[in-house]
C-alpha cells in the first residue's frame, strides 16, 4: 500500500490549509488517520476516522480540524482552519487494517505556521 500525502506549506497564524491523501488500494474497509511529528518528538494523533463511525480528534485540533474520506476516490484529507504556530509539524496520512492492526504510512508533508 502506498499512500501519497500532499498540500503542506506555509502559512500565517490563523491561515488554512488543506491536506490530500491518496492510496493505492481500496480504503473502503480501511481505518485512515492522520498524525503529525515534531522532530526529536513522538508522532502523535490528529484524526482518524473508521470505515463507519465517527471521526476522532486530538484535543488540540478539535473545532479547528475536519477530516474527510472518499471511499469513492481512495482519498482522505484533513481540512485544518484557525492554525497556530503549534501546529507546525509533519503530517502523515496513516492507514490500519482493521483485522490485523497493520499499519502503512504516507511520506509525510510539512506544514509550517508563522506567528
Amino acid at each position: 500500500v502506498q499512500l501519497q500525502a500532499s498540500g503542506g506549506g506555509l502559512v500565517q497564524a490563523g491561515g488554512s490549509l488543506r491536506l490530500s491523501c491518496a492510496a493505492s488500494r481500496s480504503i473502503i474497509s480501511m481505518k485512515m488517520g492522520w498524525y503529525r511529528q515534531v522532530p526529536g518528538r513522538q508522532r502523535d494523533l490528529v484524526a482518524t476516522i473508521p470505515s463507519e463511525g465517527s471521526t476522532n480528534y486530538a484535543d488540540s485540533v478539535k473545532g479547528r480540524f475536519i477530516m474527510y474520506r472518499d471511499n469513492a476516490k481512495n482519498t482522505v484529507s484533513l481540512q485544518m482552519n484557525s492554525l497556530k504556530p503549534e501546529d507546525t509539524a509533519v503530517y502523515y496520512c496513516n492507514l490500519e487494517v482493521p483485522w490485523s492492526r497493520r499499519a502503512y504510512w504516507g511520506q509525510g508533508t510539512l506544514v509550517t505556521v508563522s506567528s
